[in-house]
């Protein structure tokens, strides 16, 4: 099921089946995005509801306007900045996008991913992919190959390995609305990054009825343990002394605690690297077979917003 062979990725695709595929963020459950046979298989096979929009990849800039129209200054001062690469754009759409991957909106997320494999498939065919993350409708994001395998087993034929993705979390989700730059969904290019570029933006990243953009359910990116998000951490362990629990930490192991039930994410407290390692920890600590996962919450800057925002939703009952 796992492999490195891009033309059986090629032929798969071809026929409008779908495939596990890797990105530099996490991995994406990909289709042919001008075939409504595959799209509809994303949605079943994700569980996804059907008014939360897909986000299509494409290969270059130069077929950006084969999926969306209006495209304004500031989006190709963005796409100049930073595609390939963690940026989605919310455009309007081309007809010929289908109601279904813009979940009957008239705007499109569409992006082009900084992987070597994934380019390269997509140079490969003739049609940009669809490709949402590759796990069931609110939980843990793959980040690699094998996550995607133990997701969907029996219900794709492959998942093309491209090893782990680097950055760790998913795109920045940045609409516009009357020369207004918006954060539709926090994720690997930072706030600080996209404002030396446009300057200020608009934050609007929730919205559990009518989402404009991927991302933006308040309970998502969650593992099946219990989990809570703290501000004093010691006096939640302490709280739950009598449970079996597991941390997920930022720089610094706890002392007095079990050693195998405590992820760090960046003993150089370096939010990039903490922001690599999310995903991969909460599946690690969501095999432990625990009561309780406390998460603290990280710095208010750079990646650690968008940390801070994963760990929420993770936490959300």
């Amino acid at each position: 099921m796992i492999s490195t062979n891009l033309d059986q990725a090629v032929a798969l695709l071809n026929k409008n089946q779908i495939i596990g595929f890797p990105t530099e963020t996490v991995y994406g459950l990909a289709g042919n995005a001008f075939s409504d046979v595959a799209i509809k298989k994303i949605y079943e096979v994700k569980k996804r509801p059907s008014f939360n929009p897909l986000i299509v990849h494409i290969k270059s800039f130069d077929v950006l306007d084969t999926v969306a129209t209006e495209i304004p200054e500031k989006a190709h001062l963005l796409a100049n900045a930073f595609w390939p690469g963690p940026l989605t754009l919310l455009l309007k759409k081309q007809p010929t996008i289908s109601n279904l991957v813009t979940a009957n909106l008239d705007t499109v997320a569409v992006r082009i991913p900084n992987h070597p494999v994934a380019l390269e498939l997509l140079h490969q065919l003739v049609f940009p992919l669809v490709a949402p993350s590759a796990n069931p409708f609110t939980r843990i994001s793959p980040t690699k190959a094998e996550h995607v395998a133990q997701y969907f087993e029996n219900e794709i034929d492959m998942v093309l390995d491209g090893g782990t993705c680097m950055a760790g979390v998913e795109s920045t989700i940045v609409g516009f609305e009357s020369n207004k730059v918006i954060v539709y969904r926090l994720g690997a290019l930072s706030l600080e990054a996209i404002e030396k570029v446009v300057g200020p933006v608009t934050i609007i990243n929730k919205n559990k009825k009518n989402p404009k953009a991927p991302g933006m359910f308040l309970k998502h990116y969650s593992p099946k343990t219990e989990f809570i998000l703290t501000r004093n951490l010691q006096s939640e362990i302490d709280w739950f002394q009598d449970k079996k629990v597991g941390l997920l930490l930022f720089n610094t192991i706890q002392p007095n605690f079990e050693l195998k039930n405590q992820f760090v994410l960046s003993k150089k407290s370096d939010l990039n690297e903490a922001a690599a390692n999310l995903y991969e920890a909460l599946h690690e600590l969501d095999k432990l077979n625990l009561d309780l996962i406390i998460a603290e919450r990280f710095p208010e800057y750079g990646l650690g917003i968008t940390i801070n925002d994963r760990l929420e939703r993770a936490s959300k009952n």
